[in-house]
């Protein structure tokens, strides 16, 4: 039997949305308020669905010390309360919650060995989320 586990983690972060291949005029045309060059922050929620089967002993997909555990270390001490643009991930991409979503994705995928991963969905605001799960499937916006 196979099961699903959505799991959410809350973090800040502040960003610039801004493209060094792009005229000022460019950015701030594409980007708008969010191209302020002081930047501005969000409280994201992140939320991980792993899938695997229920196991008989424990009744559970995975531990949830595991995941919380993996997520904390490699996500939450990564990028809660810092700038992204400073991060070498965002060095030559424009940090945006799309980019930051996929990249967590590839973290996440790369590194957690419980669980399968399927997908992760990032809450920018209470109007803008983002999901990815993998290169076979496309970012959906709502």
């Amino acid at each position: 039997m196979k099961a699903h586990l959505t799991r959410r983690y809350l973090f800040s972060a502040s960003h610039r949305l801004h493209s060094e291949e792009m005229s000022a005029e460019e950015n701030q045309s594409t980007y708008g308020k969010c191209n302020n060059p002081f930047g501005h922050g969000h409280n994201y929620i992140l939320g991980v669905t792993v899938s695997g089967p229920v196991d008989e002993r424990t009744g559970m997909v995975c531990n949830l010390v595991d995941l919380d555990g993996f997520i904390g270390r490699e996500v939450l001490a990564r990028y809660d309360h810092e700038n992204l643009n400073t991060l070498k991930e965002f060095a030559q991409t424009v940090p945006t919650t799309e980019n930051l979503c996929t990249t967590i994705y590839e973290i996440v995928k790369r590194g957690f060995r419980h669980a399968h991963l399927e997908r992760v969905r990032l809450e920018e605001t209470m109007m803008n989320s983002f999901e990815y799960a993998g290169e076979t499937e496309t970012i959906q916006i709502t």
